[in-house]
């Protein structure tokens, strides 16, 4: 599975090394962050998964996004539960997922209008846990997209990059 994703700036990682030892309890936790922008599905080669991007995104600006807080979704559609992540507030980020969920099917109950930009930290656990890292205050961040990246899901690897404007 393919996929375009917001790579996040170096304050980002940091502030998700900070919150590690509070994870601890969590099934999974997340090493590597970034927020997912749109699934693409499989394809043969990437590069026509690439092509499609560009065009979907070919006048799309850089935009802002910002690091609002804490929360947790307590009955995710996939996988186990709660998901522990980073808030991002984007109407940039929506604008783009929207422009390429046009191109590319939306994946139901994760995409199109139920997208919730985020930059997951652990999944599957406690939700007691969850609740109190949600209540949790932290210094927002903030910085401008762009770049996107293609990432490849079966060996969870970046493997090229667009500038916006794409």
């Amino acid at each position: 599975m393919y996929s375009v994703n917001v790579p996040v700036p170096g304050r980002v990682r940091q502030l998700a090394d900070e919150l590690y030892p509070d994870l601890i309890g969590f099934d999974t936790i997340r090493e590597t962050h970034s927020c997912l922008l749109k699934r693409l599905g499989d394809a043969d080669h990437v590069s026509q998964l690439q092509h499609r991007v560009h065009r979907a995104l070919e006048s799309a600006p850089a935009v802002e996004a910002r690091i609002t807080g804490i929360d947790y979704f307590a009955d995710p559609p996939l996988g186990s539960a709660p998901v522990v992540y980073l808030a991002v507030e984007s109407p940039g980020l929506e604008a783009l997922h929207a422009d390429l969920a046009e191109t590319f099917d939306a994946v139901d109950g994760l995409e199109g209008a139920d997208y919730v930009p985020h930059v997951t930290l652990a999944r599957g656990g406690d939700a007691e846990t969850a609740r109190r890292l949600a209540d949790r205050e932290i210094e927002p961040v903030t910085w401008t997209v762009s770049e996107l990246e293609f990432w490849d899901g079966t060996y969870k690897l970046p493997v090229s990059r667009v500038s916006l404007p794409a």
